[in-house]
C-alpha cells in the first residue's frame, strides 16, 4: 500500500516537472520570436540596394507608398518618373505629418534630401515649421498638429538643374497635400528633385500658395 502511494507521488512529481519543462521551452520560443519581431521593427524594413528604411511608427499612407517605391526600385528596370513621384509623396507625408513627431528636432523627410543639404534643411525646419512643436517624449502632449491624409501629384516635368557648377538631370513636381483636418498648413508645393548616380534627391521645396 505504501509502495503504491509512493509511486503515485512520484508520478505526480514527474508530471509536474514535465509540464514545467515544456512551459519553459514554449516561453523561450515565444520570447525569441518577440525579440526578433521587435528587432525588425527597430531596425526598419530596407529596400534592397538602397538606404530607404520603413519604420513601424509611419502612417499607413506612407507605408503604402513605401511598398510602391520598394517594388519599383527592386525591379529589373527602375521607372525614375515613378521613383520621383514616390519620394515626393513620402517626403511630404513625413514632413507634414507632425502629430507623430516626438519633438521639434524629430524632423520628417530628412532621408530624401540631398545629403550635403540635410543639416541646413533640419535647421530650417526646426526654426520654422516645427518651431512650436511641444515635446512628447512622455506621450502626454496636448497639442493639435497636422496629419497628412493624401498627397496628389498635379504635374511632373523633366528638366536640368544646377548645384554649384554641376548640372544634374531632374524633375520639377507640383503636389497637393490634403490633411485629416485643415490647420492652415501648406497645401500646394513645388518640389525640385535631382538624379545623382542611382539616387533621386530633393534639393528644394517651395510653397506655391505664398508665391502667388
Amino acid at each position: 500500500m505504501k509502495n503504491r502511494k509512493s509511486k503515485k507521488i512520484y508520478l505526480v512529481i514527474c508530471c509536474v516537472l514535465f509540464i514545467y519543462f515544456l512551459g519553459g521551452i514554449v516561453f523561450c520560443i515565444l520570447k525569441k520570436n518577440t525579440t526578433q519581431t521587435l528587432t525588425k521593427v527597430d531596425k526598419g524594413i530596407q529596400i534592397k540596394g538602397f538606404e530607404y528604411l520603413l519604420f513601424d511608427s509611419q502612417p499607413k499612407i506612407y507605408k503604402d507608398e513605401f511598398e510602391i517605391l520598394k517594388n519599383n526600385l527592386e525591379s529589373d528596370s527602375i521607372d525614375y518618373n515613378e521613383y520621383a513621384k514616390s519620394i515626393c509623396k513620402m517626403f511630404l507625408i513625413d514632413l507634414y505629418t507632425i502629430n507623430n513627431k516626438k519633438n521639434m528636432y524629430d524632423v520628417g523627410g530628412v532621408g530624401f534630401v540631398y545629403p550635403d543639404a540635410r543639416d541646413n534643411y533640419k535647421l530650417n525646419v526646426t526654426n520654422t515649421l516645427y518651431k512650436y512643436v511641444k515635446n512628447n517624449v512622455d506621450n502626454k502632449r496636448d497639442q493639435e498638429l497636422p496629419e497628412v491624409k493624401s498627397v496628389l501629384i498635379d504635374s511632373i516635368d523633366e528638366n536640368k538643374f544646377n548645384i554649384g557648377e554641376t548640372e544634374y538631370d531632374g524633375y520639377k513636381v507640383i503636389a497637393n497635400i490634403e490633411y485629416t483636418k485643415d490647420l492652415g498648413y501648406d497645401t500646394n508645393v513645388e518640389i525640385i528633385i535631382i538624379k545623382k548616380d542611382k539616387y533621386l534627391y530633393i534639393v528644394e521645396k517651395n510653397n506655391i500658395d505664398q508665391n502667388k
